[in-house]
């Protein structure tokens, strides 16, 4: 194996989970993203933080001068890039930051194929993997069926299809599928695939609305054995006709023993948050080690129930300047942050002996975020001094991974 670069390029919408994995492996991260949480400065080595939102997520000069500032390109390349959320409906910018930097993930051309829904789609069918009706044109009686985005993230474009709408460039139509939202933590070589965990998930849907934004992750989920014996065939047909490699996530819905795969998430999410303490060399080294084919022997897994929730802004809110955050508190919104409504104002964290327990400290905590931040008479924008904004109009990742 070549040698270690001499740090890693993380990019994401919200690079702090990625960062906390690299530190726990041991190994150097610099961050470019589009909140510089405070936990995210704690956990870099240096970060940028770059222009754009959660619903057109990064300015694409924005954030290539801050890879340049951040990691500059060499040949041979001196720094490794690990990217999150953000990216997986701009595969041309992924190509962009790989130039120079040794790309530890998904190619931009793995990642195209994999976030195509008509190549997916046809590929499950070639496959013979179950999956929801899909469509490209809007259906005749729209009931029972989702308007999508491709190359989404984070539930917040899944809406159910009104009646008459047209799918635009970059949309399709999905029927909904019966059962439980589960996820697929894996590993990939570009052979076949190492699960590491099945999770539940949960949806947070922000008021008036009818959206299914992404809420949180519970594991393990508790899958019938024969759907669990389904799911390792069917990940090692995947990887090896999409070519993926690193930590990758499959969901899908679960009726007793039935299922229907919906998406593959071509990158590292959420899993890192309820996952990442079942190895020394920790999920980030072990998504490094994938990338370049290897495959650790077996998984132990995490030892008790882990959960995450996000924590969104039921209205506009404040951070006081002397909050001091509970340790289970994570994507830290700076001091003195306002942040509007419906947006994310951090992430909780619970492990707990079992599910039932688990559930309810995440809810707890949960309603505790939000009674320790008063209400915002208003919101303004992000204001930034020397890169490092100063107060904040908005939080948090939209993607499943959120």
């Amino acid at each position: 194996m070549s040698a270690e670069p001499d740090a890693y390029l993380v990019v994401a919408l919200s690079g702090r989970a990625l960062a906390a994995a690299a530190r726990r492996s041991g190994r150097r991260a610099v961050v470019a993203d589009l909140f510089g949480d405070a936990d995210t400065r704690a956990l870099a080595d240096a970060i940028r933080v770059v222009e754009g939102d959660l619903d057109d997520g990064f300015d694409e000069a924005a954030l290539v001068q801050a890879a340049e500032e951040l990691a500059p390109a060499a040949s041979p390349p001196r720094h490794g890039l690990v990217y999150g959320s953000g990216l997986e409906s701009r595969p041309d910018l992924l190509r962009r930051l790989a130039q120079g930097r040794r790309l530890c993930g998904n190619s931009p051309e793995t990642v195209a194929r994999t976030k195509d829904p008509q190549y997916f789609f046809g590929l499950l069918d070639r496959l013979g993997i179950p999956h929801p009706a899909v469509s490209f044109a809007a259906p005749a009686d729209a009931r029972g069926w989702l308007l999508k985005h491709s190359g989404g993230a984070g539930g917040g474009h899944v809406m159910p299809a009104g009646a008459g709408a047209g799918a635009k460039a970059g949309r399709y139509f999905q029927r909904r599928a019966p059962g439980r939202p589960i996820g697929v933590s894996f590993l990939a070589n570009g052979e076949r695939a190492l699960v590491l965990g099945c999770s539940e998930q949960w949806i947070a849907p922000q008021a008036d609305t009818e959206s299914f934004r992404f809420g949180g992750l519970l594991q393990p989920a508790g899958l019938d054995r024969r759907v669990a014996r389904e799911i390792p065939p069917l990940l090692d047909a995947l990887v090896r006709a999409l070519g993926l490699v690193g930590l990758n996530s499959l969901d899908m819905m679960v009726e007793e023993e039935s299922m229907a795969v919906l998406e593959i998430n071509p990158r590292p999410g959420a899993n890192l948050d309820i996952f990442d303490d079942g190895d020394p060399a920790g999920l980030f080294g072990l998504h490094v080690d994938a990338c370049a084919g290897h495959l650790p022997q077996r998984w132990s897994g995490p030892k008790t129930v882990t959960a995450m929730s996000v924590v969104y802004a039921d209205r506009a809110r404040q951070v006081p300047v002397d909050l001091v955050w509970p340790a289970w508190v994570a994507d830290r919104p700076l001091p003195g942050a306002r942040i509007a409504e419906g947006w994310p104002i951090c992430t909780v964290l619970a492990a707990e002996p079992s599910a039932d327990a688990a559930r309810r400290t995440i809810t707890e905590r949960v309603d505790h975020v939000l009674a320790a931040l008063p209400a915002a008479e208003t919101t303004i924008d992000i204001e930034s001094a020397g890169g490092r904004p100063e107060t904040q109009s908005y939080r948090g990742e939209a993607s499943h991974a959120r």
